[in-house]
């Protein structure tokens, strides 16, 4: 079984700044791509950052130049580095993994941190 667990938001003020990781753990053959969505109230979730094993990185156009998405594959961790908030970056963050288990079946399965919520706010 795989898990993942979420750390670092917070309340912070507009400007200010946040780091998300997302630590997975468990029966892991391989881990593929790594990223994070965000879903605010009354909104659809949206991609934030995604990075593949082959370490390009992905950022939706509202987040370029803020946030900045890093992975530390020894630890099984991705990171996002937050800078700048705006208060349109409120939302729940969820830290998203494509992950081959190591249960004999070698087929990659997608997994869902269980979100932390980021509240941008004087």
């Amino acid at each position: 079984q795989v898990q993942l667990v979420e750390s670092g938001g917070g309340l912070v003020q507009p400007g200010g700044s946040l780091r998300l990781s997302c630590a997975a753990s468990g029966s892991i053959f391989s881990i593929h791509a790594m990223g994070w969505y965000r879903q605010a109230p009354g909104k659809q979730r949206e991609l934030v950052a995604t990075m593949p094993s082959g370490g390009s990185t992905n950022y939706a156009d509202s987040v370029k130049g803020r946030f900045t998405i890093a992975r530390d594959n020894a630890k099984n961790t991705v990171h996002l580095q937050m800078n700048n908030l705006k208060p349109e970056d409120t939302a729940v963050y969820y830290c998203n993994t494509r992950i081959t288990p190591a249960d004999g079946s070698y087929r990659p399965v997608d997994y869902w941190g269980q979100g932390t919520q980021v509240t941008v706010s004087s």
